[in-house]
């Protein structure tokens, strides 16, 4: 393990196995990937990036691409992921599809660019797999402005009953595809130090479209845009 800036741990350990399993996933990842996207992902992708705003822009977490058809248009965005074999599939859905993005293989537990670089930090399904999701999250926080934007797709835990059979499962979910079915990202969000503005469950409330901002000591306003995402 290894202390960073905020005093929590890298699990390298932990880098090294979730970077392994994406990495075998990369050839049925877009098949897994177009499913959730059949079953209403796409919508709720095109939505959540109608609220990108730039001039700086981050997706953590890109995958293969599949949020590239909905990047905002004439803005830089920079996109990351941990998992090379996953950032070579989009490298080559960029040129395949003319998109203009700047790709590396990068943790997002350790970002390496500077405090307040980004107006928007972006990803969609991505702080389930994150080993420390609220390390990641303060991450996201770090780099991004005063006042700048969060915008999270997310399956969370569900309450009651279901939320123990999901605790139940995870250790096999996670098992099989890296990603925990039992994470409370909201709860998460609040305690990497963002302020919550906007939260819409979705898929009968297995889904949250979160958009939050990083308020650093400066006044901010509501985000603009609709959360009509059903």
């Amino acid at each position: 393990m290894q202390s960073v800036g905020n005093g929590r741990l890298v699990n390298h350990r932990q880098i090294a196995k979730t970077r392994a399993r994406y990495d075998r996933q990369a050839n049925t990842y877009d098949f897994s990937s177009g499913i959730m996207d059949r079953l209403g992902a796409a919508r709720w992708r095109r939505k959540l990036w109608a609220q990108a705003q730039g001039p700086r822009v981050l997706e953590t977490g890109v995958g293969t691409g599949a949020n590239f058809p909905h990047y905002p248009p004439d803005v830089p965005v920079t996109a990351i992921d941990l998992s090379p074999r996953l950032l070579e599939r989009a490298r080559r859905r960029a040129i395949r599809d003319k998109v203009q993005v700047d790709l590396r293989v990068m943790d997002a537990q350790a970002l390496g660019f500077p405090d307040n670089t980004f107006d928007t930090v972006a990803a969609t399904w991505v702080f389930c797999s994150v080993p420390d999701p609220v390390l990641g999250l303060m991450e996201a926080h770090r780099v991004l402005k005063p006042g700048g934007r969060l915008l999270l797709l997310e399956h969370v835990r569900a309450e009651g009953v279901l939320g123990m059979f999901m605790d139940l499962f995870n250790p096999i979910m996670v098992r099989i595809s890296g990603a925990n079915m039992n994470r409370r990202t909201v709860d998460n969000v609040r305690r990497a130090g963002f302020r919550t503005i906007k939260v819409k469950p979705l898929a009968r409330g297995l889904v949250r479209f979160i958009v939050a901002v990083a308020d650093k000591g400066v006044a901010v306003h509501e985000a603009n845009g609709s959360l009509e995402m059903a």
